[in-house]
């Protein structure tokens, strides 16, 4: 491990190093203390056995160590941490760490300096082989959709928020949350979009100059919506377009002081690392891990360090300077003010999610409608994440001028005439606002019952949940003005 802060998933990682290497013959040894212990030696290299790696995708953190080292960054400091591999006939070397502890401080042509060891023991370790895995929460490294760590963390601030929530909506309190994120917004962005905050503040994309009014006019809209609650999410390194660091409690005070609000501050901290890691980190760190060992297999002396990164839900191999170039580039964007670069710096996927939760949460229905009415219904069993599919479409559809109802029960409510009132305006907006934590189906499910459709049904219908019964109703989608066409 490098000498970063080690997030929940890395064991998994661990485990598939070792399983996979001892699988294919190879002799594993563990690093104790990250770069510390590959500089100190002893008893901080070990070797790995099949059961040593039990028990462990379920543990957060490392359960072999990381620490910060000074001496590795010093070349003396590196010859030691290179000797030490060459003593154990060590060629191959898997670095799981975060985006500064990834890069190759090691060269091959350290072992031409080395002393004290045989002529055999540099014939047999004349290279190495490295390759390398991102565990970070901060999912800021480019070159890589998710870094270990990051879903977890994920995990951990939505229970928060979701806890948080229900005291705000309680008191009528205006909540400022501050997550992790010092160079990147990823944190802040997701879980923004994921709970419906009113407002997000991210270093790649900082507010224009007149922001504090913004927020303040957002912030009444929603209250004289219906809303009885109000969350802000602020990455750490929250910044204006100056550069200026916005902090949680300048965003506190100015809600204080401009609408008299009760507000309350809550920095996450450390909290988001630690846990147990999610299902999708102990699948990722397991597959970045075989790829880990098939790339050090499979190399040459001549071939460069990678980095094993998640592309289209594949692992892949990457340069890794070329990764660690591009990172580098997101950074000096930021610092030279070129925010529009870092966001496209960033990935299709960052933009994609910034762009959207623009959109869904700085709503303003246009005053022409469209002359649609589109109504929302959910088939078959509810499941974790519809309530969210329904607000985007609620709120995409007023942003388009259509008139959105909702129908109760399904295609049974469909049939039945179950449709309810109309969702447009502040107030049926804002009732929509928290149901995006929330599980199952507002709208209900139901099963369809044979029964005849009736005049005056919706123009458009739009499913959610499970769509096995689409075909049947895509059949007589047209009106003939008397009703429904019948297949």
């Amino acid at each position: 491990f490098g000498d970063s802060p080690l997030p929940a998933g890395m064991n998994a990682a661990v485990r598939a190093v070792v399983r996979v290497g001892i699988y294919t013959g190879a002799k594993v040894y563990f690093v104790h203390e990250g770069y510390q212990g590959l500089v100190d030696g002893g008893d901080n290299i070990k070797e790995a056995t099949w059961e040593s790696v039990s028990m462990m995708l379920q543990l957060g953190g490392t359960v072999i160590g990381s620490a910060r080292c000074q001496d590795f960054r010093t070349r003396e400091g590196r010859l030691k941490a290179a000797r030490n591999l060459v003593k154990r006939g060590i060629t191959n070397l898997c670095v799981i760490a975060g985006r500064g502890g990834v890069a190759p401080h090691l060269r091959h042509p350290l072992f031409f300096f080395l002393g004290g060891i045989t002529a055999e023991e540099a014939k047999k370790s004349s290279y190495l082989n490295i390759v390398g895995m991102v565990g970070s929460i901060d999912n800021d490294f480019c070159g890589t959709d998710m870094t270990i760590g990051t879903d977890s963390a994920l995990h951990r601030i939505m229970e928060i928020v979701d806890a948080i929530t229900t005291t705000a909506q309680s008191h009528q309190r205006t909540f400022v949350l501050e997550v992790m994120g010092r160079h990147c917004g990823y944190l802040a962005l997701i879980t923004s979009l994921a709970c419906g905050a009113d407002w997000v503040f991210i270093p790649e994309s900082p507010p224009e100059d007149d922001w504090e009014d913004h927020l303040c006019r957002r912030l009444t809209e929603t209250r004289l919506g219906g809303s009885r609650l109000n969350i802000i999410i602020v990455a750490e390194g929250a910044i204006d377009k100056h550069g200026k660091p916005i902090t949680s409690d300048d965003i506190k005070n100015l809600v204080v002081k401009r609408l008299g609000y009760d507000t309350r501050v809550t920095i996450l901290g450390h909290v988001q690392r630690g846990g147990t890691p999610s299902a999708f980190d102990r699948v990722l760190g397991s597959r970045m891990g075989v790829e880990a060992v098939m790339a050090l297999l499979e190399a040459t002396p001549e071939t460069p360090a990678c980095v094993v990164s998640l592309s289209g839900n594949q692992a892949v191999r990457l340069p890794l300077m070329e990764c660690v170039q591009v990172t580098k580039d997101v950074t000096t964007a930021m610092n030279e003010k070129r925010f529009d670069d870092a966001l496209k710096l960033r990935g299709r996927s960052f933009q994609n999610n910034w762009n959207v939760y623009k959109l869904l949460a700085h709503i303003r229905p246009p005053s022409t409608k469209s002359g649609y009415t589109l109504a929302v219904l959910n088939v078959g069993a509810p499941a974790a994440g519809m309530n969210a599919a329904v607000r985007s479409t609620v709120r995409i559809g007023l942003i388009h001028g259509h008139r959105m109802l909702a129908v109760h029960d399904g295609f049974e409510g469909l049939a039945f005439g179950k449709v309810g009132e109309e969702m447009g305006g502040g107030k049926g907006v804002n009732r929509k606002r928290g149901c995006t934590g929330e599980g199952g189906a507002r709208g209900k499910g139901a099963a369809p019952k044979p029964a005849a459709p009736r005049d005056g049904a919706p123009l458009a219908a739009l499913l959610g949940g499970t769509p096995i019964l689409m075909p049947d109703l895509h059949e007589g989608r047209r009106l003939d003005g008397a009703g429904w066409l019948q297949a």
